[in-house]
C-alpha cells in the first residue's frame, strides 16, 4: 500500500518537474532579451530538475540511486549559478544588454575602469574584471 502511494507521488512529482522543465524552455524561446532570458534558464530549469529527481528517488527507493541524484543535484545547484553569472558578464560585455532596461548598472564602472586600464582591449591575467 505504501509503495503504490510512493510510486503515486513520484509519479505527481515527475510530471512537475516536467512541467517546469517546459516551462523554463518556453521562457527561454519567448523572453525578448539576454536578461530575461536568464531567468527561466537557471530558476525553474533547476527547480524542474530538483522536483524531477526527487520523485525518481522515490520511485526507485535505493540509496545508490539517491546518494548519485543528490550529487547531481549539487552539482547542478552549482552550476547554474556560475553559469548565469558568466553569461550575464559576457552578455554585458558583448553589449547585448540594453541599458535602458537596468534599473542599475552596476557592472558600467568596472567596465569602464577595465577600459581605461587595457585601452587596447589586449586582456591577460585577471581580465575578468
Amino acid at each position: 500500500m505504501i509503495g503504490a502511494i510512493l510510486d503515486l507521488v513520484a509519479a505527481v512529482l515527475c510530471l512537475v518537474g516536467a512541467l517546469l522543465c517546459l516551462t523554463a524552455a518556453v521562457g527561454l524561446v519567448r523572453f525578448p532579451d539576454l536578461i530575461s532570458r536568464m531567468h527561466p534558464a537557471a530558476k525553474p530549469q533547476s527547480l524542474g530538475l530538483l522536483v524531477l529527481l526527487v520523485g525518481v528517488v522515490l520511485h526507485v527507493r535505493t540509496w545508490s540511486a539517491f546518494f548519485l541524484l543528490a550529487l547531481v543535484t549539487i552539482l547542478q545547484m552549482m552550476t547554474v549559478t556560475l553559469a548565469s553569472h558568466v553569461v550575464a558578464r559576457t552578455g554585458y560585455r558583448a553589449r547585448l544588454v540594453d541599458p535602458r532596461t537596468l534599473v542599475a548598472d552596476e557592472l558600467a564602472e568596472a567596465v569602464a575602469e577595465r577600459a581605461r586600464a587595457d585601452p587596447e582591449g589586449r586582456g591577460g591575467p585577471g581580465a575578468t574584471g
